[in-house]
């Protein structure tokens, strides 16, 4: 049920080629090349035979190249800075120049750290000013100089897919054209990473100097593998320091002696390489062989898919005319030799404006596709093509934007984009997937009518031949059909079943007393106070919500809230996007007996001790929620049975550890340097959500009126699964609040909630239904925030914290802020 359209990320590998590798691993004993024996030989044997077929693979032979097997693109690019024979500044021969197109990989720009330490230039070139490079031609008098330079482009852009002409190879070393006018010998390291997954390469023709690839990009499998290859003339003059295992023909350990061995791959690649690995590649050259026929066909496909998805996409318009999509290409996708199978673009809205990549990102996992959002770690084509200055980079950073967040849009601008790129096992339904999502959440039933039917069809036709295995004649003439009818959610009411904790009777007075009343805020609109209606905690990240009438509060939030949470047998956090069955687990507290009661339809109940489990038996271990690192313990084999038979996979259930200092301001609390010493449970933001129930109420309308049908506001309070419910006058208000009272407590707002696919899920049976998240979104303009982040510093006082429900709520405005009066549905949800 997947639409992969990240190929240009990873592909993904068949079945066949994990097959054909564990046969071959059980049929044959490998053993370390660098022993002598016979599994060891038949390893170097093996890895020899690979070596050639990657040479024939690229046209091109062992009198030519040399295969150095690396762990990716990245450690070939690195290998290749550290060892060219850069001449640096200060020498009384000509220096050296790193020249690299800025439509580059960051692999590629981070070279240039590299050549700084070794003291040479490094010069960035604009994709244009190399066309101009003619200019730069030497007088005679200078063109025997051998100072060596290095140019840097790729052969495929990562960002637009553009293809950058082979042909410069040969222009750049033979000198018609010069990225910079300086005397000297130019080399070409042609970046063939994002190109080889989807064009063939001719070396025996396109003759670069160095080639670096990572294998995952062709085969899907393995990863952690890639390989420089280097053209044999220039082999010889390149310069190593480091000698590890396996690159020296003789080394003495108490005096500066080292000699290499005679063979390059062996001299540069240090200990033994990932031998396993480079096996595995002979199976995949061998199944992509016969699943595709070659890299030919796979180039004409994977360009007929990007052709028609273009087609479509730059022809969709809103009612008023205006673009669906901006996209961010160089080529109008006419010819796969310009141009390859990577669409990147942003989505607009009705007026123009760009709908932030992360907003994309989120409704796009509704419908099960998968993109890449982001820059694509190529910042130089993010700033040409989205006009983003070297002042807003830096100003972007000084925001809290970082390289692959999800801040989109810094003062309405785009931070970056979407990517979909295709791969050989894609197909032309993938293809009508994604442009129906797109269809379906921009435009309305009356704007879906498609204008470019018979282009389309001329188009698919023309582009795809008759005996092409992946489409048949149906495939070619049909076209996107009109939005399938929506999923109704069958949401049903549950009743409601509410705790208070009772304090023992001796300090209930104490208790009360210490809430004073002049913490009680005073009326405000029109003398309506603002109250909590509703309060939940969460003790089993992820799992159903346990409703109280009062509670304590402890230093990470409420007390147990989010304490536990469920991992897969890989010891990773499993969530409602997961396994949305996770809502129907029902756990409750007994704060008397000192006991988590954990129950579910069709199973016997099961407790668990509130008692931290401290003994010698406990095994503690490092989980991670959010990226960030947690110390837990695991709460045995019992409650893992129960767990994995009710969900029916292998898991168990897990307790963050007293030990809680890694979890303090992990996640920066949004810049309040009030929260620097705040600690966290195993939640993903912060202590506390409040959402106002005057904003549930606005978005129950909107969303009853898509569903057409009546909706339960209990229901959408559980959807979005917040530890405070609040009765505010207007609804959004909370959004412009700074800072909140709640009798003798004191909170500050961290930010929105940006919601994701859990508020799709019901509650109540674990169903999903988009529309709520869909909804969400368009009621919102171009965010999905609902609810607020709060942070709470504990008291001092000896007596417990309790936040209850009826307690009276006074809010701190931020800084010229007025709460303005709500807009009708109609102001508010155009667009």
């Amino acid at each position: 049920g997947i639409t992969y359209l990240d190929h240009a990320g990873s592909a993904l590998f068949p079945e066949s080629l994990l097959e054909a590798f564990t046969d071959d691993l059980r049929n044959n004993v490998y053993g370390n090349p660098h022993s002598q024996n016979i599994s060891s030989k038949l390893t170097y044997d093996t890895i020899e035979h690979v070596r050639y077929r990657i040479l024939q693979y690229f046209h091109t032979t062992a009198e030519d190249y040399t295969i150095i097997f690396t762990s990716g693109c990245t450690a070939a690019l690195k290998l290749v800075a550290e060892a060219f024979p850069w001449i640096p500044e200060g020498t009384k021969q000509p220096s050296s120049r790193f020249c690299y197109l800025t439509d580059s990989h960051t692999s590629v720009v981070g070279m240039r750290g590299i050549t700084a330490s070794m003291n040479v230039l490094s010069v960035p070139i604009k994709p244009k000013e190399i066309l101009l490079s003619e200019k730069n031609r030497l007088p005679a008098e200078e063109q025997n100089c051998m100072t060596p330079h290095l140019f840097s482009y790729p052969a495929q852009s990562n960002f637009s897919g553009t293809k950058y002409p082979l042909s410069w190879i040969q222009d750049i070393k033979s000198g018609k054209l010069r990225p910079i006018k300086i005397p000297g010998k130019w080399f070409v390291l042609l970046d063939a990473a994002s190109y080889v997954s989807s064009s063939p390469l001719d070396l025996g023709v396109h003759q670069a100097d160095f080639i670096p690839i990572s294998f995952y990009k062709i085969f899907g499998f393995p990863t952690g593998l890639g390989a420089l290859l280097v053209t044999n003339r220039i082999a010889p003059l390149l310069r190593k320091t480091y000698f590890g295992g396996g690159t020296a023909a003789a080394y003495l350990a108490g005096e500066d002696f080292y000699f290499p061995r005679k063979s390059i791959a062996e001299r540069f690649e240090d200990g033994t390489v990932s031998f396993l690995d480079i096996i595995a590649l002979k199976h995949g050259f061998d199944v992509l062989e016969k699943l595709t026929g070659g890299m030919e066909k796979i180039k004409q496909h994977t360009f007929a898919l990007a052709h028609y998805t273009y087609t479509v996409l730059s022809a969709l318009k809103y009612a008023n005319g205006a673009p669906v999509v901006r996209i961010y290409s160089d080529t109008d996708f006419s010819n796969p030799d310009v141009q390859g199978p990577i669409i990147n673009f942003n989505v607009l809205d009705d007026n123009g404006e760009v709908i932030g990549f992360s907003q994309v990102d989120k409704m796009a996992s509704l419908y099960n596709i998968h993109v890449r959002t982001g820059c694509f770690c190529n910042t130089g084509a993010c700033q040409m093509h989205l006009n983003i200055s070297n002042g807003d980079i830096q100003r972007n950073l000084q925001a809290g934007h970082v390289c692959g967040d999800d801040i989109d849009l810094v003062d309405g601008r785009p931070t970056g984009s979407v990517r979909i790129s295709f791969g050989y096992m894609s197909s032309f339904e993938d293809a009508q997937t994604f442009l129906k999502f797109i269809i379906a959440t921009r435009l309305s039933e009356s704007d879906t009518e498609i204008p470019f039917q018979s282009s389309v069809t001329k188009l698919m036709t023309e582009s795809v031949p008759d005996d092409h295995p992946s489409f048949n004649n149906a495939d070619k003439l049909s076209l996107i059909p009109c939005i399938s009818d929506r999923e109704l959610g069958n949401n049903s009411s549950a009743t409601k079943t509410t705790v208070s904790w009772q304090p023992l009777e001796a300090e209930a007075e104490s208790i009360r007393a210490a809430v004073s009343e002049t913490a009680v805020p005073t009326c405000r609109r029109g003398g309506k106070p603002i109250t909590v209606t509703n309060i939940y905690l969460y003790p089993i990240k992820s799992c159903s919500a346990f409703e109280v009438t009062e509670w304590p509060v402890g230093i990470q939030g409420l007390l147990y809230d989010r304490n536990w949470m469920v991992v897969n047998q890989n010891g990773v956090c499993m969530t409602q996007k997961q396994e949305p069955r996770l809502c129907l687990v029902n756990p409750s507290i007994d704060l008397k007996k000192k006991v988590m009661v954990i129950q579910a339809e069709g199973m016997d109940p099961i407790s668990v001790s509130l008692e931290e489990n401290t003994g010698k038996e406990a095994v503690i271990c490092e989980s991670k929620v959010c990226s960030h690192r947690v110390k837990t313990y695991d709460c045995g084999e019992r409650i893992a049975d129960w767990f994995s038979l009710f969900l029916g996979r292998p898991c168990r259930l897990i307790r963050q550890s007293s030990d809680m200092k890694n979890r303090s301001n992990q996640k920066n609390t949004k810049g309040l340097a009030s929260a620097t010493n705040i600690s966290l449970s195993l939640v993903n933001e912060a202590q506390y959500l409040l959402i106002n129930v005057a904003s549930i109420l606005q978005l129950k309308e909107y969303i009853s009126a898509r569903l057409e049908e009546p909706l339960e506001i209990e229901e959408l309070i559980r959807r979005f699964r917040a530890n405070i419910v609040i009765s505010a006058p207007e609804s959004f208000e909370e959004e412009e609040w700074a800072e909140i009272s709640i009798g003798a407590l004191q909170f500050q707002v961290v930010g929105p909630c940006s919601r994701c696919q859990i508020i799709c899920i019901d509650q109540q049976s674990g169903e999903r239904n988009k529309e709520f998240l869909q909804s969400l979104s368009a009621a919102r303009g171009r965010k999905t925030n609902f609810g607020i982040y709060l942070m709470n510093q504990t008291s001092r006082s000896s007596f417990p914290d309790i936040l209850s429900v009826g307690s009276q709520v006074l809010p701190v405005l931020k800084e010229n802020t007025e709460i303005q009066p709500p807009t009708s549905s109609e102001e508010k949800y155009s667009g």
